[in-house]
């Protein structure tokens, strides 16, 4: 997309379309997305009210994307629990929607009483066009129609994340992280100087200080290697919403809402990269599961009989192995979320005698670990540094996989900190000449 062009456009984001209407201003506008924990009380709404006012006082056009209320999202799946052990998705989605209903609302109230106009939407009102698959939808298109007359009329426009409606009306949400994705897409539709994140941490950092207190903060991440990272476990940013970012080139930032600071800016690769440390961080997920099928036949088309039936059950797939006997027979391994394993077991067992399968098997206590970083396509011996790491620290790995920019490993899970401290030491990440 020409981020220059004025709106009456149709942007195609994958299979997402997003409609603009209206006229670009002249004057700067911003979208802000404020997280669970940024508004999890009213002193923090009121708060996040005060930077709202102070950017909008400054002179530029300002839409708010909002979370739940810290820990209402989780209190709401426990009420739908009581219930029902699976609840029907759709009542789900629809029940998951109120979270931001109510803190949109406080925000334009706390808003005005500091004498600012806002006004809130949900993502009905705004007609945050999504697909049908509840729990997991993605935005098909976006009507900014009446967001922008708003910040023409001088409005902060406060709009909740998360949420969407598919094509006979029925409400959606967009996944945990879904606020993320909604920001970045409002953002790009309103050809937005700058998406800021403003979350619980004051940036992106080489690995989750909790784990290694020394870890880093970035002044800077690519979009590939946050793409990477994402997908590898880190919790900072939904990878749909970098997704969307580095695809249309949203300036993204992501800040802290209690401490002032320059976060770290998500930007596009370019010629200063090639100085840049071999590996920028290290991601890990403790959420991952592994389902093997072994002994079915060697054959043409037997990878898809085992993995269509999963990925028509709405399942996501991550590594994936085939290993072939000296018999003739195959196995085949992948991983998964731990949430999906039993109703994807179940899936496997049902069919194992339609595959000619010996046996399936799960374990749900393994991890993933991955070091990431766009300096890796022109070194050698990074995979080997790694792998040499953690067989020094008695870690065996049970699978690999990599890509130009991340190499990835699944391991036990009790290993997992003792790897990424391993690894952060060995990279030297706690340095910010690294190489």
């Amino acid at each position: 997309m020409d981020r220059g062009h004025g709106l009456n456009i149709l942007v195609d984001i994958g299979k997402t379309h997003v409609k603009n209407t209206g006229k670009i201003s002249s004057v700067r506008l911003i979208v802000q997305k404020y997280g669970g924990t940024s508004v999890g009380s009213v002193d923090r709404i009121k708060a996040v009210a005060q930077k709202v006012y102070a950017s909008h006082r400054s002179g530029v056009k300002t839409v708010v994307t909002l979370s739940a209320m810290g820990g209402e999202t989780n209190r709401l799946i426990q009420l739908a629990s009581q219930f029902h052990d699976d609840p029907n998705p759709r009542e789900l989605d629809a029940l998951l929607s109120t979270g931001e209903q109510v803190s949109i609302s406080l925000l334009c109230m706390a808003l005005q009483n500091l004498g600012v106009e806002a006004r809130s939407y949900t993502g009905h009102q705004v007609r945050i066009s999504t697909d049908s698959a509840f729990g997991k939808a993605r935005i098909e298109s976006i009507d900014a129609e009446h967001i922008q007359e708003d910040l023409d009329s001088g409005l902060v426009v406060v709009v909740a994340g998360f949420q969407g409606v598919d094509e006979r009306d029925n409400i959606t949400t967009l996944g945990r992280g879904g606020s993320d994705t909604t920001a970045v897409a409002l953002a790009s539709v309103l050809n937005a100087d700058e998406c800021q994140i403003f979350t619980d941490v004051d940036g992106v950092y080489t690995t989750d200080p909790r784990i290694v207190p020394d870890a880093r903060r970035l002044s800077e991440i690519t979009f590939e290697e946050m793409i990477e990272m994402a997908s590898q476990g880190s919790k900072v940013l939904q990878i749909r919403a970098v997704e969307f970012a580095g695809k249309y080139n949203v300036p993204l930032r992501v800040m802290s809402s209690f401490v002032d600071g320059p976060g770290t800016l998500i930007t596009l690769e370019d010629e200063d990269y090639m100085e840049k440390p071999v590996v920028s961080g290290i991601a890990f997920n403790r959420d991952e599961a592994k389902l093997t099928v072994r002994g079915i036949p060697d054959q043409p088309g037997v990878a898809a009989k085992v993995l269509v039936p999963i990925s028509e059950a709405n399942i996501e797939i991550d590594v994936i192995v085939q290993n072939v006997a000296k018999d003739n027979s195959a196995d085949i391994t992948f991983t998964l979320n731990k949430n999906d394993l039993r109703r994807a077991e179940s899936i496997l067992k049902g069919i194992a005698n339609d595959l000619g399968a010996k046996e399936v098997s799960a374990d749900g206590k393994i991890a993933k670990v991955s070091i990431v970083g766009v300096g890796m396509r022109s070194h050698a011996g990074v995979a080997a540094k790694m792998f040499a790491c953690l067989a020094s620290e008695g870690i065996n790995i049970q699978l690999i996989t990599t890509s130009e920019i991340k190499i990835a490993v699944i391991i036990e899970e009790r290993y997992l900190e003792l790897a990424v401290r391993a690894l952060h030491t060995e990279y030297n990440l706690e340095n910010s000449t690294a190489f």
